[in-house]
């Protein structure tokens, strides 16, 4: 990363930057400080929490695999050491991805390398580029830094605007800390084409780092979709986060990690808390050999999702294509009640994703899980969807009733 590259910003974006983008309108949320549900470390309120169907976190319903049980239980014994023997998780985590060690952060879970590109990255610049809505931990980080989010709207049919995220970071290039994306995107469960991402590095300025979150990358099937971890062999100004909570299974445990070239990594550094524990780490090693394991959790998904979405469908309800181990269906009101009347019938479903107001998003769950949140849908909601009086009206209207 060029220090100096904020001298050449300010010469160079003055004028886009007085142009401005009317509808890329730069957010604050006043409620940043608030925790949000189903973050890490989160107490869940309810006293049945076990007996929950819990489908609000995009969590991997089935835990571990055994030989990642069986690595952390063996690693206990350095549980009482300050020093010990990691693993090797650095090491592993690098031939992973074909890397060198240099190109690789730990964190407590992706969401603190994540922090770290905020804390390092926004002294210089105060504004962060991404769509809206995606997974807000990063916006909320940069509110609570006194910056701004220049949010992208989503384009009609959800994809996320790449062209407009381009046009958003020329205009504004002298203030542009970094572009955020998560691909595949939460909460709406849809990718970025490889295309895209090349589309985007390609015509923003080379100084400007793109931290790409593929935290949902495992479950991808759709062929336009590609890892961008290549761009960081390329040396291209790009972080790549990934996270042990999903496919592997160890949310609670919190073990994430960021790939990006030696100096990107260095100016995160200093921004790192240092706090994984020695248990983790032999669990993350033995989950990146566990791959018979993993593609099994990937097909369950699937399967679960995809059936649970025919159900919806047949119902009456639109659900946006999902490649990821959650979906979003429209429920025609405000989830924020909606939410509260799933956990009346004992099923955890997601918050609310603004704009989104009546987009429902599901974790997918265990077998028995879905056909709980499927009959608890059923109860509340009518078949044949949602209906729009305001349509039926001029319908009527038109046929003379």
């Amino acid at each position: 990363m060029n220090h100096n590259s904020a001298t050449r910003r300010t010469f160079i974006g003055s004028m886009g930057a007085a142009l401005g983008l009317a509808h890329f309108a730069p957010s604050l949320d006043l409620f940043a400080q608030t925790r949000r549900q189903g973050e890490p470390g989160e107490e869940h309120p309810e006293e049945d929490y076990d007996g929950m169907a819990k489908l609000a976190s995009n969590e991997n319903c089935w835990g571990p695999s055994d030989d990642v049980v069986k690595a952390m239980k063996d690693a206990f014994k350095y549980a009482n050491r300050y020093q010990y023997p990691d693993g090797g998780i650095v090491e592993a985590i690098a031939k992973h991805h074909g890397l060198k060690k240099e190109n690789v952060l730990l964190g407590a879970g992706s969401g603190e390398v994540l922090k770290m590109v905020d804390e390092a990255f926004l002294p210089d610049h105060k504004r962060v580029v991404g769509v809206d809505p995606s997974y807000d931990s990063v916006y909320r980080h940069v509110t609570n830094s006194k910056a701004e989010v220049i949010k992208v709207p989503l384009l009609k049919d959800y994809r996320m605007d790449i062209p407009g995220i381009i046009r958003a970071v020329k205009t504004n290039y002298r203030d542009v800390s970094f572009v955020y994306l998560c691909n595949p995107n939460n909460p709406t469960g849809n990718i970025i084409p490889k295309h895209e991402i090349k589309m985007l590095l390609d015509n923003i300025p080379s100084d400007v780092p793109v931290l790409i979150d593929e935290a949902y990358h495992h479950f991808v099937t759709n062929p336009d979709y590609a890892t961008s971890v290549p761009y960081v062999l390329e040396g291209r100004q790009v972080i790549v986060t990934r996270t042990f909570s999903k496919i592997a299974a160890l949310a609670g445990m919190r073990l994430g990690y960021g790939l990006a070239p030696k100096e990107l990594l260095e100016r995160l550094h200093p921004f790192g808390s240092g706090g994984l524990n020695a248990v983790v780490k032999y669990g993350g090693v033995a989950a990146l050999k566990d791959t018979a394991y993993e593609k099994k959790i990937k097909q369950m998904t699937i399967d679960l999702r995809e059936r649970t979405i025919k159900d919806l469908h047949g119902w009456g309800y639109e659900v946006i294509p999902s490649e990821t181990n959650f979906f979003m269906v429209n429920v025609g009101r405000d989830v924020t009640q909606v939410a509260e009347d799933f956990k009346k019938r004992k099923v955890l479903v997601g918050r609310k994703f603004p704009p989104m107001n009546n987009w429902l998003r599901v974790s997918v769950g265990t077998e028995p899980e879905m056909q709980q949140f499927m009959a608890a849908f059923k109860a509340m909601f009518p078949a044949g969807g949602i209906k729009d009086t305001k349509k039926d009206k001029a319908e009527a209207k038109e046929a003379g009733v």
